[in-house]
């Protein structure tokens, strides 16, 4: 075991993990030569820039239009008709173990991820009743992917023999950005037909993923779903194995990173957008808000799509015509809905923490909030009932909202029954289009992190990156690139950064998924 793997088992990485090394530098700034920094946008992005900036002394400004930090993430409190006063936010997410720079995030607040606890395993049920599960698969690759076939009821022997290895073979020389050359012309639907997934298999091992990105496998690039596949079950050896935070996303992780930031001199204002960005030739940015117009020597921005979109529009002077052009095809996904119901009783004591599922007409996942969330288990115990939280994704802009959320009541009805006897106390439904897409043929016009002015980075999931990452570890990870290019331009050292392996793990599988490539695009 070399160093690098050394250090990787030691802290509880897959051996095979990788490092990025930021480039040499002095580790922190002067008083007296110390910049200011702003960061517009106070989402897992922009904390991440904030943090590193603000740890190696630049005088941070973080600005966020919302009235919390954490961007699609935020929670914000609502009283209930019983009078419980309770968080709604987005809900269910997985922080898998392979998060590792999110995970370092984290850290800064909570160094042993004790406001994470994790769930068992990550089952996925199929309405024709067949449910996978992922507990008893083996993590390191390519044992997963065997055990996966011995122990499915959806994909057996049969079904490997009847795939088109030809086909499949590029699964297992996923590598970044090449992956995008390969495949990012191809749908992910398209690529899962000339795989000849079985039907079932299709929908539970790769549907999921790909709805991941909130977008239907028709539209979504293939290079996207491969990658996915290889961070969570090819490539890595963390396996599908996540935690999630016992407690709403406001009080386990952001305000604490909001209070870590004060204390290293960041100025945090909340409830105040950005309305434009005016470049200032090799030497700044002027931010402007509401409440005027802000001088900085450098400025990262961490927004969504359609917010970079609207700032680069209002702001004539930034970037190129090409880039802006860029950054104007950026793509958000369609619409998804969270609905979350108090019952006024428990659903079943076998039901798990969370369920993906597929063939229920739009319902994406159930989670059941009190079998990991302190706030949910505390109601919960209280009113001897249930917290439960439904998820649809890729909704149908044109569809009646009040017709989506009363479908996604029926369809938790057919998969938990109890549920039709339980009167529901109250309910929240959260409604948004800001994540991004990722259609077919985009990744050309992707921007990534650097933009034509030295002081001004780019950070956000939907920044192209040439680091195996997504969701939102690629959030984190660009936040840390995008302050790491500005402080590397000062002579100031960035963030180690972790990933998982850049390439396929055998290099016997390798070389036949380079074949595969080869052959595919002579």
């Amino acid at each position: 075991m070399n160093a690098r793997a050394r250090t990787a088992h030691r802290r509880g990485r897959d051996r095979k993990a990788e490092v990025v090394v930021p480039a040499p530098g002095r580790d922190r700034f002067g008083r007296a030569d110390a910049p200011r920094v702003a960061v517009v946008g106070g989402g897992i992005a922009g904390l991440a820039a904030a943090t590193l900036l603000a740890e190696r002394g630049a005088r941070v400004t973080l600005y966020e239009a919302q009235d919390t930090l954490g961007g699609r993430l935020a929670g914000h409190r609502t009283r209930l008709a019983d009078g419980s006063v309770v968080t709604m936010s987005r809900g269910f997410h997985a922080f898998f173990r392979q998060y590792y720079n999110l995970r370092g995030l984290l850290r800064r607040t909570d160094p042993g991820l004790e406001r994470l606890t994790p769930l068992p395993d990550y089952p996925l049920r199929h309405s024709g009743g067949l449910t996978d599960s992922f507990a008893r698969v083996p993590r390191t690759p390519p044992f997963s992917a065997l055990g996966f076939v011995a122990l499915s009821p959806t994909f057996g022997w049969r079904d490997l023999a009847a795939m088109d290895a030809r086909a499949a073979l590029p699964l297992l020389d996923v590598r970044v950005p090449e992956v995008y050359a390969r495949h990012d012309g191809v749908s992910a639907a398209r690529f899962l037909e000339r795989v000849r997934f079985p039907e079932a298999a299709h929908h539970l091992a790769f549907e999921v993923f790909s709805r991941s990105f909130f977008a239907d496998p028709r539209e979504l690039s293939a290079a996207e779903l491969l990658l996915m596949f290889h961070i969570y079950f090819l490539g890595s050896a963390e396996g599908l194995l996540f935690d999630v935070p016992n407690d709403p996303f406001p009080q386990a992780l952001w305000e604490p990173l909001g209070d870590y930031l004060r204390r290293h001199g960041t100025v945090v204002r909340t409830g105040t957008p950005v309305h434009g960005v005016r470049p200032h030739d090799g030497t700044g940015a002027e931010v402007r808000t509401d409440a005027g117009a802000d001088r900085h020597d450098a400025a990262v921005l961490a927004l969504d799509p359609g917010a970079l979109r609207e700032v680069v529009a209002a702001s004539p002077g930034l970037g190129t015509a090409a880039w802006r052009e860029d950054v104007a095809a950026l793509r958000t996904a369609p619409p998804f809905l969270v609905s979350r119901l108090w019952l006024d009783r428990p659903v079943r004591a076998d039901r798990a923490g969370f369920l993906g599922t597929s063939g229920y007409g739009g319902l994406d996942n159930v989670s059941v909030l009190e079998r990991y969330e302190g706030e949910a288990a505390r109601w919960a115990a209280r009113h001897h009932g249930s917290v439960v939280e439904l998820h649809a994704y890729a909704v149908d802009p044109g569809a009646r909202r009040r017709e989506v959320q009363d479908m996604l009541v029926d369809r938790l009805h057919q998969v938990y029954p109890e549920t039709s006897r339980a009167r529901v106390v109250d309910a929240r439904h959260e409604w948004r289009a800001d994540c991004p897409l990722f259609p077919v043929g985009s990744h050309h016009r992707r921007p990534g992190v650097r933009t034509p002015h030295p002081r001004i980075t780019l950070a956000g999931d939907a920044i192209r990156c040439d680091l195996p990452v997504a969701l939102m570890e690629r959030a984190a990870t660009t936040g840390f690139l995008a302050a790491g290019a500005l402080l590397a331009a000062w002579g100031v050292r960035g963030q180690v950064l972790w990933t998982v392996p850049r390439a396929g793990r055998s290099a016997v599988l390798r070389a036949l998924g380079a074949l595969a490539g080869r052959r595919a695009h002579p």
